[in-house]
């Protein structure tokens, strides 16, 4: 069943605001631990055409939020926190590197992600992408560690998916 995307809409972005709570540890994913992440997500300005809903066949599973950055487009995503931990990781991952690699002319794809999520960064490995560095970063109300991950667009083709 194939992906699509569409930029994500006022409604889909309150919805996930308001309905998308992760448990345990991984509620430091939760759009309302951070006041500047919230404010973002539901201003459609700051929004812009950066984020975008993904479905597959009808159902929404996650998002995804692109920003160009020139040579390489850096990336965030969500899967819906109830489809998390069941093995659909790796192919929600792929489907968002083919729309990055078929939509922007950049070199690399780059993402951030905390230490602590094991579970990430292992589909994050899985799929292609590299460790640069790890940095600390004030989010959340506390400092926490993060890893810079980065993914050859030269490595793959859009169609390799």
């Amino acid at each position: 069943m194939e992906y699509s995307f569409n930029k994500m809409s006022q409604e889909q972005a309150e919805d996930i605001a308001s309905n998308w709570h992760y448990e345990g540890k991984y509620s430091f994913y939760n759009f309302s631990a951070d006041e500047d992440d919230l404010a973002e997500l539901l201003n459609p300005q700051e929004r812009g055409d950066k984020y975008y809903i993904v479905k597959k066949g009808n159902e929404e599973i996650g998002f995804f939020y692109f920003a160009n950055e020139g040579k390489s487009v850096d990336i965030g995503l969500g899967m819906k926190p109830e489809l998390t931990g069941r093995g659909m990781g790796l192919d929600f991952l792929k489907a968002g590197l083919s729309y990055a690699i078929s939509n922007y002319n950049s070199k690399e794809i780059t993402l951030s992600v905390a230490t602590f999520n094991e579970r990430a960064i292992k589909v994050y490995k899985k799929a292609g992408f590299e460790s640069v560095k790890t940095f600390m970063q004030d989010t959340n109300g506390s400092r926490f560690e993060f890893l810079r991950m980065k993914y050859e667009c030269s490595k793959q083709t859009a169609s390799s998916y």
